[in-house]
């Protein structure tokens, strides 16, 4: 590994932190990448960055757990009984919500592998789910949001949320942002529906490595070399810490902005990804 292919795992972590959390696709950013600065191919064999683009996770997820370590904890001394309650209730909805994509991901993790994880479906998922961004932000504005707390989620709700957090399967479409989209259809304010999303990420992104790892290792019977044990460690320790700022900045952003923006980078970002890869054919 020379020192560009360390900068470049740098930046992948970079691109990781900064694009789970807002709902512009973090596996379509970290393909992106792959196909304009293809890794040192020694140690980015293709089925290590298969296992590699969802593993890279883990630090992306123990920022979520730090920055909500108190609202998430159910016996935290600090809670009341009926907070704790609260908590709880709220832990049962979280996982209610993540089940079908569960489901559906391992029985389809071999297909959507072999057949979506490419370029097109990715600069077509970009444009789409940017244009919903677009009608569903103008609808927010003709319709307050209607569940302002967490508590006010209904069981029925979380487990619509999660439906629609299926389609987040296929590459480009953004887990945050189908979710968040969703959330925000179903009434949730974008403060509250983002929140949610967040805390939907731990069992589904853990879940997820977890599967992908264990695939890689025991199934295929991959074992990882040990420039590639230290690329995943680099790689997860940069998304961790740029998932600290970035988890915090989004919250605030949602106070006082819409998702308009991110609908209009989705956009460019997947014409353009169109018209750079017709010209590299």
């Amino acid at each position: 590994m020379t020192f560009f292919d360390w900068i470049r795992v740098v930046i992948l972590g970079i691109i990781e932190g900064i694009t789970e959390w807002i709902p512009v696709s973090s596996t379509g950013h970290l393909m992106i990448l792959d196909k304009l600065w293809p890794g040192n191919a020694s140690v980015f064999t293709p089925e290590f960055t298969s296992m590699f683009n969802v593993v890279i996770q883990l630090g992306a997820i123990l920022a979520v757990i730090i920055v909500f370590r108190h609202k998430l904890n159910p016996i935290s001394s600090y809670k009341t009984k009926e907070q704790k309650q609260a908590t709880w209730t709220l832990w049962g909805k979280i996982l209610f919500a993540v089940l079908p994509a569960a489901v559906i991901g391992l029985l389809l993790d071999d297909f959507l592998d072999a057949h979506l994880y490419n370029v097109w479906v990715v600069a077509a998922m970009l444009i789409l789910y940017g244009i919903l961004f677009l009608i569903v932000e103008t609808r927010q504005k003709q319709k307050p949001a209607t569940v302002l707390r967490h508590q006010d989620i209904t069981w029925k709700t979380a487990i619509l949320i999660g439906c629609f957090q299926v389609l987040a399967l296929i590459p480009g479409t953004s887990r945050s942002g189908v979710t968040i989209l969703a959330a925000l259809m179903f009434g949730l304010s974008r403060y509250i529906a983002t929140e949610f999303t967040f805390f939907m990420a731990i069992p589904v992104m853990f879940g997820a490595s977890v599967v992908k790892f264990g695939k890689y290792v025991f199934i295929d019977k991959y074992t990882p070399s040990t420039e590639q044990w230290i690329v995943l460690l680099v790689a997860s320790s940069v998304a961790f810490a740029v998932s600290m700022f970035v988890i915090k900045g989004v919250l605030k952003y949602v106070k006082n902005h819409d998702f308009k923006g991110f609908g209009v980078y989705r956009i460019l970002l997947g014409i353009l990804l169109i018209f750079l890869f017709l010209l590299m054919l």
